[in-house]
């Protein structure tokens, strides 16, 4: 895989800045990276997105430094395989509330004896540019794994989760889990970000990395996130055109 600012960062330290893709158009892929942004979120759990559509804004990243997570639309094997065979930086893996549902997205994105990644490697290996086996051993940390923490189930089997071997990332979804809290939506709410607390404490003494879309990203650095994804492509062009009007007194 090219480099990108989303692992250079990492490695340095620095907190990548991403936007979440729920348009099919690439364009907006090819823009988010040529302005500077580290990450995109290619949403294909909540947004229309093909997997013709996923590939397509992957192909359009390439060049411009920004690296492309693609989100599943649920922990099964035969729906993350062919996002796989794309070459994603990354793959978020929502909804995974247990130890055992942690294990199986890694076994599902790992190549055996590792895992149960069916083998049909394509753009993986530039076409046969680059040798299968050099592939193989690459994928072994490639594409980095995600597991999303957004149920109160998850929040209760949070330490065996962390153990997991071959997890990469955790990614909270603060808007599911205030919804398995019964205060949907309520970003505000003490009980709430006491649990966020509690789930970054946890993660960053795991050594893993923390992740997140949306919300106040100066709590969130507090936290100490290392990606967050805090617009998307539809959210940022509405705040435009209302600054337009704005900006025209109308």
């Amino acid at each position: 895989m090219e480099k990108n600012r989303f692992t250079e960062n990492l490695k340095a330290g620095k907190i990548s800045l991403g936007s979440v893709i729920t348009l099919s158009d690439l364009t907006v892929s090819e823009l988010a990276g040529d302005c500077g942004l580290d990450f995109v979120w290619i949403d294909a759990e909540h947004a229309p997105h093909t997997i013709d559509g996923v590939m397509k804004h992957l192909i359009a990243l390439r060049g411009t430094g920004c690296a492309g997570l693609v989100r599943v639309r649920a922990n099964e094997p035969m729906l993350i395989k062919p996002f796989l065979d794309l070459a994603p930086d990354g793959v978020i893996i929502p909804m995974v509330n247990t130890a055992e549902e942690a294990e199986k997205a890694v076994a599902a994105c790992r190549y055996p004896p590792a895992g149960i990644r069916g083998c049909g490697v394509r753009r993986a290996v530039r076409y046969g540019a680059e040798n299968f086996f050099d592939y193989v051993k690459r994928s072994e940390k490639e594409p980095m794994v995600i597991v999303q923490i957004e149920h109160v189930e998850a929040v209760r089997n949070l330490d065996r989760i962390l153990k997991v071997p071959g997890i990469g990332s955790i990614c909270i979804g603060p808007c599911d889990l205030s919804g398995s809290m019964g205060i949907l939506n309520q970003m505000g709410d003490p009980e709430l970000n006491k649990v966020l607390d509690e789930i970054c404490a946890k993660v960053k003494k795991a050594g893993l990395v923390l992740g997140t879309a949306a919300g106040d990203f100066p709590r969130w650095r507090e936290r100490g996130v290392d990606w967050f994804a805090g617009t998307s492509d539809w959210g940022a062009m509405a705040a435009g055109f209302r600054a337009f009007r704005r900006e025209c007194g109308l």
